[in-house]
Protein backbone atom coordinates (compact mmCIF):
# COMPACT_ATOMS: atom_id res chain seq x y z
CA UNK A 1 0.00 0.00 0.00
CA UNK A 2 1.16 3.11 -0.95
CA UNK A 3 -1.54 5.77 -0.06
CA UNK A 4 -2.09 6.04 3.48
CA UNK A 5 -5.81 7.28 3.07
CA UNK A 6 -6.42 3.66 1.66
CA UNK A 7 -5.62 2.07 4.93
CA UNK A 8 -8.58 0.13 6.45
CA UNK A 9 -10.95 1.40 8.64
CA UNK A 10 -10.67 -0.28 11.66
CA UNK A 11 -13.33 -0.04 14.98
CA UNK A 12 -10.23 1.86 16.80
CA UNK A 13 -9.49 3.88 13.99
CA UNK A 14 -12.90 5.29 13.75
CA UNK A 15 -13.42 5.57 18.16
CA UNK A 16 -10.04 8.11 17.61
CA UNK A 17 -11.34 10.04 15.15
CA UNK A 18 -14.33 10.68 17.00
CA UNK A 19 -12.17 11.38 20.23
CA UNK A 20 -10.93 13.80 18.10
CA UNK A 21 -13.57 15.76 17.18
CA UNK A 22 -14.86 15.76 20.69
CA UNK A 23 -11.49 16.55 22.33
CA UNK A 24 -11.87 13.47 24.72
CA UNK A 25 -9.13 12.92 27.37
CA UNK A 26 -8.39 16.47 27.54
CA UNK A 27 -7.81 17.56 31.18
CA UNK A 28 -6.94 21.51 30.57
CA UNK A 29 -3.82 21.09 32.38
CA UNK A 30 -1.06 21.28 30.24
CA UNK A 31 1.81 21.51 32.73
CA UNK A 32 4.81 19.83 33.16
CA UNK A 33 6.12 19.95 36.68
CA UNK A 34 9.90 18.98 37.33
CA UNK A 35 8.70 16.33 39.36
CA UNK A 36 6.21 14.42 37.96
CA UNK A 37 7.18 11.97 35.00
CA UNK A 38 3.45 11.28 33.95
CA UNK A 39 1.76 14.15 31.73
CA UNK A 40 -2.04 15.21 32.17
CA UNK A 41 -4.09 12.74 31.57
CA UNK A 42 -2.27 9.68 31.84
CA UNK A 43 -2.30 6.97 33.57
CA UNK A 44 0.60 4.12 33.96
CA UNK A 45 0.43 0.78 32.85
CA UNK A 46 2.89 -2.35 33.33
CA UNK A 47 2.08 -4.19 29.81
CA UNK A 48 2.48 -2.51 25.97
CA UNK A 49 -0.93 -2.28 24.47
CA UNK A 50 -1.06 -3.01 21.29
CA UNK A 51 -2.80 -0.21 18.90
CA UNK A 52 -2.25 0.10 15.05
CA UNK A 53 -5.06 1.06 11.94
CA UNK A 54 -5.97 -2.90 11.45
CA UNK A 55 -3.48 -4.74 9.85
CA UNK A 56 0.39 -5.80 11.20
CA UNK A 57 2.20 -5.69 8.15
CA UNK A 58 4.81 -9.12 7.89
CA UNK A 59 8.07 -7.72 6.99
CA UNK A 60 11.30 -10.34 6.71
CA UNK A 61 14.71 -8.93 7.70
CA UNK A 62 15.69 -9.83 3.77
CA UNK A 63 13.32 -8.21 1.90
CA UNK A 64 13.07 -5.03 4.73
CA UNK A 65 14.54 -1.39 3.41
CA UNK A 66 14.68 2.08 4.29
CA UNK A 67 14.87 4.83 2.03
CA UNK A 68 15.84 8.21 3.10
CA UNK A 69 15.05 10.89 0.85
CA UNK A 70 14.37 14.61 0.22
CA UNK A 71 15.86 17.76 1.75
CA UNK A 72 19.35 15.77 2.24
CA UNK A 73 23.07 15.80 1.21
CA UNK A 74 22.98 12.13 0.47
CA UNK A 75 20.14 9.95 0.12
CA UNK A 76 20.22 6.65 1.09
CA UNK A 77 18.36 2.95 0.93
CA UNK A 78 19.66 0.41 3.05
CA UNK A 79 18.96 -2.96 3.20
CA UNK A 80 18.91 -4.70 6.63
CA UNK A 81 22.89 -5.92 6.55
CA UNK A 82 23.91 -1.92 5.46
CA UNK A 83 21.55 -0.66 8.44
CA UNK A 84 22.56 -3.77 10.73
CA UNK A 85 26.02 -1.92 10.08
CA UNK A 86 25.67 1.32 11.50
CA UNK A 87 26.32 2.01 14.85
CA UNK A 88 24.49 0.78 17.52
CA UNK A 89 22.75 3.02 20.84
CA UNK A 90 20.74 2.13 23.67
CA UNK A 91 18.59 4.42 24.96
CA UNK A 92 15.89 4.02 27.92
CA UNK A 93 12.66 6.40 28.26
CA UNK A 94 8.99 5.93 29.07
CA UNK A 95 6.29 6.13 26.43
CA UNK A 96 3.32 7.74 26.27
CA UNK A 97 -0.11 7.18 24.14
CA UNK A 98 -2.61 9.63 22.92
CA UNK A 99 -5.26 7.03 24.09
CA UNK A 100 -4.01 8.09 27.71
CA UNK A 101 -1.88 5.14 29.14
CA UNK A 102 2.14 5.84 29.63
CA UNK A 103 4.76 3.43 30.42
CA UNK A 104 7.81 4.00 31.87
CA UNK A 105 11.32 3.25 31.76
CA UNK A 106 11.80 1.10 28.37
CA UNK A 107 15.19 -0.01 27.09
CA UNK A 108 15.58 0.30 23.68
CA UNK A 109 18.65 -0.90 21.30
CA UNK A 110 18.86 0.29 17.65
CA UNK A 111 20.38 3.60 15.56
CA UNK A 112 20.19 6.64 17.16
CA UNK A 113 18.79 9.29 14.75
CA UNK A 114 21.87 11.33 15.43
CA UNK A 115 24.00 8.59 13.69
CA UNK A 116 21.61 8.41 10.60
CA UNK A 117 22.01 12.12 10.23
CA UNK A 118 25.74 12.45 10.53
CA UNK A 119 25.31 10.01 7.17
CA UNK A 120 22.66 11.85 5.18
CA UNK A 121 23.29 15.69 6.39
CA UNK A 122 20.48 17.39 6.33
CA UNK A 123 20.29 20.37 3.94
CA UNK A 124 19.69 23.80 5.78
CA UNK A 125 16.40 24.23 4.33
CA UNK A 126 15.29 20.98 5.69
CA UNK A 127 12.63 21.46 8.74
CA UNK A 128 10.69 18.37 8.73
CA UNK A 129 10.10 14.65 8.56
CA UNK A 130 7.72 12.67 7.14
CA UNK A 131 7.54 8.63 8.49
CA UNK A 132 5.95 6.51 5.88
CA UNK A 133 5.61 2.50 6.86
CA UNK A 134 5.20 -1.04 5.41
CA UNK A 135 1.00 -0.30 6.20
CA UNK A 136 0.94 3.16 4.65
CA UNK A 137 1.12 4.34 7.83
CA UNK A 138 2.43 8.23 7.73
CA UNK A 139 3.20 10.80 10.39
CA UNK A 140 4.98 14.23 9.94
CA UNK A 141 7.11 15.78 12.89
CA UNK A 142 10.00 18.74 13.31
CA UNK A 143 13.41 17.77 12.30
CA UNK A 144 14.30 18.94 15.59
CA UNK A 145 12.04 16.94 17.80
CA UNK A 146 13.34 13.51 15.09
CA UNK A 147 16.80 14.71 16.45
CA UNK A 148 16.66 14.65 19.64
CA UNK A 149 19.31 12.82 22.08
CA UNK A 150 16.76 10.17 22.94
CA UNK A 151 14.71 9.38 19.38
CA UNK A 152 16.03 6.27 18.29
CA UNK A 153 15.67 3.59 15.12
CA UNK A 154 14.71 0.32 17.53
CA UNK A 155 15.24 -2.68 16.65
CA UNK A 156 15.01 -3.94 20.18
CA UNK A 157 12.24 -3.54 23.31
CA UNK A 158 14.01 -5.03 26.76
CA UNK A 159 16.44 -7.07 25.24
CA UNK A 160 14.77 -8.92 22.74
CA UNK A 161 13.95 -8.20 18.56
CA UNK A 162 10.82 -6.11 18.50
CA UNK A 163 7.75 -8.17 17.54
CA UNK A 164 5.49 -7.75 14.67
CA UNK A 165 2.84 -5.92 16.59
CA UNK A 166 5.09 -3.56 18.24
CA UNK A 167 6.36 -2.74 14.91
CA UNK A 168 9.38 -4.96 14.08
CA UNK A 169 11.88 -5.21 12.40
CA UNK A 170 12.31 -1.25 12.56
CA UNK A 171 10.38 1.70 14.06
CA UNK A 172 10.63 4.71 15.63
CA UNK A 173 10.69 6.04 18.90
CA UNK A 174 10.72 9.91 20.25
CA UNK A 175 9.89 9.45 23.95
CA UNK A 176 8.33 13.10 24.71
CA UNK A 177 6.17 13.29 21.91
CA UNK A 178 2.80 10.79 21.49
CA UNK A 179 3.55 7.53 20.27
CA UNK A 180 1.34 7.78 17.54
CA UNK A 181 4.59 10.07 16.11
CA UNK A 182 6.65 7.09 16.57
CA UNK A 183 6.05 5.08 13.76
CA UNK A 184 6.28 1.49 13.38
CA UNK A 185 7.14 -1.05 10.08
CA UNK A 186 9.28 1.90 9.13
CA UNK A 187 10.59 2.12 5.52
CA UNK A 188 11.10 5.39 4.60
CA UNK A 189 12.18 8.77 5.95
CA UNK A 190 11.59 12.28 3.51
CA UNK A 191 13.47 15.24 4.82
CA UNK A 192 10.76 18.03 3.97
CA UNK A 193 11.35 22.03 3.68
CA UNK A 194 7.57 22.53 4.82
CA UNK A 195 5.16 20.60 7.43
CA UNK A 196 2.59 18.20 5.92
CA UNK A 197 0.56 16.26 7.69
CA UNK A 198 0.45 12.48 8.06
CA UNK A 199 -2.40 9.85 8.86
CA UNK A 200 -3.84 10.97 12.17
CA UNK A 201 -2.83 14.64 11.60
CA UNK A 202 -5.29 14.44 8.85
CA UNK A 203 -8.17 13.02 10.86
CA UNK A 204 -8.02 15.51 13.82
CA UNK A 205 -4.99 15.19 16.00
CA UNK A 206 -2.05 17.40 16.75
CA UNK A 207 0.22 18.43 14.11
CA UNK A 208 3.47 18.06 16.86
CA UNK A 209 1.82 16.07 19.55
CA UNK A 210 3.74 16.87 23.04
CA UNK A 211 2.27 15.20 26.07
CA UNK A 212 3.27 17.81 28.70
CA UNK A 213 0.80 20.81 26.58
CA UNK A 214 -1.43 18.37 26.01
CA UNK A 215 -1.40 18.77 22.35
CA UNK A 216 -4.00 15.21 21.37
CA UNK A 217 -6.08 17.21 18.76
CA UNK A 218 -5.36 19.71 16.07
CA UNK A 219 -7.61 22.32 18.07
CA UNK A 220 -5.80 22.16 20.80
Amino acid sequence: MTDDTQAPESKLTTSKRKWAEQGKFLTGRPTRPESDRLPPGQHLVKNWPVLDLGQQPLVRTDTWRLDVTGAVENSLSLDWQAFDALPKSKKRSDMHCVTTWSRYDNSWEGVATHDLLDHIMPRPDATFVMLTSYDGYTTNLPLSDFASEEAILATHWEGEPLTRDHGGPVRLIVPHLYLWKSAKWINRIEFLTADQAGFWERNGYHMRGDPWAEERYSDN
